[in-house]
């Protein structure tokens, strides 16, 4: 325990003889954290988006004024046979006045005159997977009763598109700013063995072994990264607060923020084991290419 406190007081010694140095490595690797969580959160929110929609009907069939019963059980019956059909509700023209008038509360002149009589009944169809929309659609569009049908297709799969895209880019830029924070961390490393050559030279002289020499450079990366990580989590738990109200006002029909605080808790773990090893990875590099022990 003694061996490991002074260790870590030589770390912290030598981390403030340097401030410029450990304040440039802990801002690049600032940057790979917050950008990194940046898009992990929009990739969360994404996919949340995503669900949303997909848990909506994604096929409305507007039945036409006199459908009897039989008509809508028989459409029922005609789309369950395909086997494709997650559920179907139909929805009478007083549920959809009902639900006219939630959408629009807030706009009372929207539903001034509007009455039961001139919203048609309709059916909302969830399929099974996304890509059976298109056959559902048409099969429900040739039934005689149904006079318009709409469904969320191109929504979904622009939201698909979007989210794997996020993904892929998000992964990328992650992997470019990794591989730099791990290059600035191995040459702000190497200019603190540069600038301790003297204290090392004396360390070697006194007895003091290759991993005790090594170890408070392996600290100091592994601080940055850990440093880095904790302030990137709490800068993006700052943004989403700031940003929530924004959000919230723009999407209006459903909520993304706030994000659940155990999400931040996560981040902040992940990130602080990556941090760790990014930055103890360079300094074991750049001891291995400059410290001669």
């Amino acid at each position: 325990m003694r061996t490991l406190l002074r260790l870590l007081s030589t770390t912290f010694k030598r981390i403030r003889r340097n401030p410029y140095n450990a304040s440039g490595a802990v801002a690049v690797m600032f940057l790979t954290f917050f950008v990194g969580g940046s898009f992990i959160l929009i990739s969360l929110a994404s996919n949340k988006i995503l669900s949303y929609y997909e848990s909506k009907p994604q096929v409305i069939a507007f039945l036409k004024d006199g459908t009897t019963q039989e008509q809508i059980d028989s459409i029922k019956t005609d789309l369950e046979k395909t086997d494709k059909i997650e559920s179907i509700e139909f929805v009478s023209k007083e549920q959809a006045l009902e639900i006219y008038k939630e959408r629009n509360q807030s706009r009372p002149e929207l539903t001034e005159f509007v009455t039961a009589d001139i919203l048609p009944a309709s059916l909302e169809v969830s399929t099974r997977a996304l890509e059976d929309q298109t056959e559902i659609a048409k099969l429900v569009a040739a039934q005689p009763q149904v006079e318009d049908v709409a469904f969320l297709q191109e929504v979904v799969e622009n939201l698909t598109k979007w989210t794997k895209t996020i993904r892929y880019v998000g992964i990328s830029v992650i992997t470019f700013l990794i591989l730099t924070s791990i290059f600035v961390t191995l040459v702000v490393i190497g200019l603190n063995i540069s600038l301790h050559k003297e204290e090392i030279e004396i360390m070697k002289l006194v007895g003091a072994t290759e991993r005790y020499i090594r170890t408070p450079f392996l600290f100091e990366g592994a601080f940055y990264g850990l440093l880095s990580a904790l302030i990137s989590t709490l800068a993006a738990y700052a943004a989403v607060v700031w940003l929530s109200p924004f959000v919230n006002r723009y999407l209006g029909e459903f909520s993304i923020v706030p994000v659940n605080p155990v999400v931040f808790v996560y981040l902040l773990g992940a990130e602080a084991l990556v941090g760790i090893f990014v930055g103890s990875f360079g300094s074991y590099v750049a001891t291995r290419k400059y410290l001669k022990v």
